[in-house]
C-alpha cells in the first residue's frame, strides 16, 4: 500500500479516558480530520463542496485498535486511496511517532452524494483522479 498523505497530530490530555489512553471514539476524528486536510492540500475545501451540492459521506468503516496513544503523545496519521465502483475506500493509518507503532488502522469507504442523492460520479471524481 502506497501512503499518498500523512499529517503529525498531538493527543491532547481531554481525548484520554480514565485509563490514560486515547477514548476509541477519538481516533474517529483523527482519520476525519486527516482527510480533510488531504483534501486541503489539494487546494479543496469540504466546506465549498457541500455548499456546492457535494458531499461524501461515510458508508462503511472497519476498525482496528493495535496500540494505544496517550497523553502527549504524537501520532503519524496517513493515508492510501482507491476507488472500488462508486465506492471511495480509504486505508487510515495511524502510527505512534516516538517508536512508529501502528496504533490505529481503519478502512472507509465514502459515497459520493449530489444534492443529496447517491452519485456514481462527482466533483471527488474529478479531484481525486491522480490518486484512484
Amino acid at each position: 500500500m502506497e501512503y499518498i498523505f500523512e499529517t503529525r497530530i498531538e493527543v491532547r490530555d481531554y481525548e484520554c479516558d480514565i485509563e490514560g489512553i486515547v477514548n476509541n471514539a477519538n481516533y474517529l476524528h483523527y482519520i476525519e480530520h486527516t482527510r480533510h486536510l488531504f483534501l486541503r492540500s489539494l487546494g479543496v475545501s469540504f466546506a465549498d463542496l457541500h455548499e456546492h451540492g457535494t458531499d461524501a459521506v461515510v458508508a462503511r468503516m472497519t476498525l482496528q485498535y493495535k496500540v494505544p496513544l496517550r497523553c502527549d503523545d504524537v501520532m503519524i496519521s496517513k493515508l492510501a486511496l482507491r476507488k472500488e465502483g462508486f465506492r471511495y475506500v480509504f486505508q487510515q493509518d495511524i502510527y505512534r511517532e516516538i517508536d512508529n507503532k501502528l496504533a490505529f488502522r481503519a478502512k472507509v469507504e465514502l459515497v459520493s452524494l449530489v444534492n443529496g442523492q447517491l452519485s456514481v460520479e462527482s466533483e471527488y471524481d474529478k479531484i481525486l483522479a491522480p490518486y484512484i
